[in-house]
């Protein structure tokens, strides 16, 4: 499943050039993310709160297409590519119409409260088993 969030290009977004700022492109993503756990019915913020999970990236490689600029309507789509234990992979991809701008493979890892590495929170797994994702032992 393909979860897709708008986001448009503010003129904070860019650079002396107009075009976004590279940086800025993991600000998207990362958003789209959030919007993506949201949608699946995963409240982060009760998370950490109930059980002291959280996310953190843990590796990310993108590639920069073509440029976006000011003013510009994107669309960041996010989709699940694997599942851990206590790892998420996905595959992320900046959009203006069809046109792809940037990609991404983002892996979350799952921490306990002191940092330390711990099993996705059961909610979470079931979820994406449910949507028809198998973890891998």
């Amino acid at each position: 499943m393909m979860h897709r969030f708008a986001v448009r290009v503010y003129y904070e977004d860019t650079d002396l050039a107009g075009i976004v700022y590279y940086a800025n492109y993991f600000r998207f993503i990362e958003r789209g993310r959030t919007e993506w756990l949201r949608e699946l019915g995963i409240d982060q913020a009760a998370m950490r709160r109930d059980s002291g999970h959280v996310f953190a990236v843990r590796r990310v490689e993108g590639d920069y297409l073509r440029p976006a600029r000011f003013d510009d309507l994107l669309v960041v789509e996010t989709g699940l590519s694997r599942l851990t234990a206590a790892r998420i992979v996905l595959d992320q991809t900046v959009r203006r119409d069809s046109m792809a701008l940037f990609a991404a493979r983002v892996t979350l890892a799952c921490l306990d409260d002191g940092g330390r590495p711990v099993r996705l929170p059961a909610a979470l797994s079931d979820t994406l088993a449910r949507q028809g994702h198998i973890a891998e032992k």
